[in-house]
Order: C-alpha cells, then structure tokens, then sequence
C-alpha cells in the first residue's frame, strides 16, 4: 500500500492509527492533526449525503441516517472531485442495510432523490418540433418501426411502494398520516427549464415510458403499456411527453434524426 492510498484507507477509518512521517508547519502534534481533518472529512461526506437525500434522513430521523451514512461512506469513498454525484449507490447499500430492513421503501426514496439529482445535472437537449412528430405519426407505416427519444434528464421508476406519496407528503403536499406505504406507484422525474418536476404516472404510461428509455419501438412500447393497464392512452401519454417537451427525436429504423426539431 503507497502512502497515498495509506493515507486515504486511515483517513476513513477511525481505528488505524495516524499514518507515519506526517509532519505539521507548526510543530503541533500531527496526531491531533489528523484526527480533527478525519472528523472534518467523515462530517463533510455525511453532510453531503444528507443534502442529496433530505426525504431519507427524515424517514429515520438524523441520527439513524448518519449512522448509516458513515458505515456508507467508511466503504464508498468518494471516486471523483464532482460531490454532485457522491452516494450514487447509497440506494442499494439502504437496501442492505439490515439495520433499516424495517423501513422496506426507503431504498426505492433514495432511488427517487438521486433520479432528481441527475435530471437537474443532466444534458440540454431541444425538443423535437410538434408538428413534424405529428406527421409522422399520422403515417401508419411508420409506427410500427417508430421509436422515440426522450429528454436525458428524463427518468422513469415504478415501485411496490408509495414512492411519490412519502416524497411529496415531505414536500408538504400531503399529509404523511395519509400515505399508505405499501401501495406501488411510478415516478416520472424530469428536468423542465431550471426546475426538476416530479410527477405521480399510472401503471401503463410509467411502462410506456421504460419500454421507449429500454429502445422499444413506439408499437411494442404501447403494446406493453397496455397489456399492464387496460385504461393506458397513447394519445393522453404522447400529449404529456409533448407538454413538457421531453421528446426530442423521432426515427424510423436507422435514422435517428429523420424528424427535425
């Protein structure tokens, strides 16, 4: 093990002791030293978790969460400069973590927050004209190969738990007295303008919407969606997609511009 990576390894591990040869400018103890940058270090990578999952922290409560968040970060230090990103595995360590197996849902909560993290760091991408998508779609021979692609910020989640519910009831949209946990819903996130809008979807535009992220072709996606949900609307869910201008490509087989914006 190099010093760098010694130094690291200590650095998130409070019972190694104080990597040898350091040196202070001072003459302080370099122990004392090291001790006070390890907390500074572990209370800055919590804080950061906390800023990224704030509906998480407050289903357990402060305490429970930064336990958890150090026994997350002592094992996920972070891999790149951008702190944006950091705890981008956080929902599937809460899903294993025995300690929260009471709380089944808040994996599926941390999921839902970072999809919010990335729609709002996501790509811009211009949408694709309305009316050239119409024609397009007015054309039988061209939806069944037809497929369509959605904005990057777009993403989609469908969960066996009130996902949306927990999340807005902490948003101060609902009451969290009224929230059945244990009723799955899906999630629609997506970054429109500045803003990051999160919306509850019904079981057959929520499929609708995996199958077009999957590559499905525009039928097969339909199709899909309404074997789930016998109540699905194409026409409602495109007049969606076209509302929030998340649609920015139309293509028929190998073309995937073929549509303008």
């Amino acid at each position: 093990m190099n010093s760098q990576s010694g130094f690291a390894h200590a650095l998130l591990n409070p019972e190694l002791p104080c990597p040898s040869g350091l040196k202070t400018c001072n003459g302080s103890d370099p122990e004392l030293r090291f001790a006070l940058y390890r907390n500074n270090v572990m209370v800055s990578l919590i804080d950061a978790l906390a800023d990224t999952y704030p509906v998480v922290q407050a289903l357990v409560g402060e305490a429970f969460f930064r336990a958890m968040a150090k026994v997350f970060v002592q094992a996920n230090p972070p891999r790149s400069r951008v702190m944006a990103y950091y705890g981008g595995d956080f929902a599937a360590f809460a899903s294993a973590f025995a300690p929260a197996a009471s709380v089944p849902y808040l994996a599926d909560v941390a999921r839902l927050e970072m999809a919010r993290v990335l729609a709002y760091h996501a790509a811009d991408a211009p949408p694709i004209d309305p009316a050239s998508l119409q024609g397009a779609l007015a054309d039988p021979q061209q939806l069944l190969s037809m497929r369509l692609v959605l904005h990057p910020s777009v993403h989609v989640m469908a969960s066996p738990y009130a996902v949306f519910s927990l999340w807005a009831a902490h948003q101060g949209t609902l009451c969290i007295s009224s929230v059945d946990a244990d009723q799955p819903e899906a999630v629609l996130v997506f970054r429109h303008g500045l803003e990051v809008d999160t919306l509850a979807l019904a079981p057959g535009p929520a499929q609708f919407l995996i199958a077009l992220k999957r590559g499905d072709a525009l039928a097969e996606a339909a199709h899909a969606a309404a074997s789930l949900d016998r109540e699905f609307d194409l026409t409602q869910t495109l007049a969606l997609l076209l509302r929030w201008q998340l649609i920015t490509h139309a293509s028929t087989g190998d073309h995937p511009h073929e549509y303008p914006h």
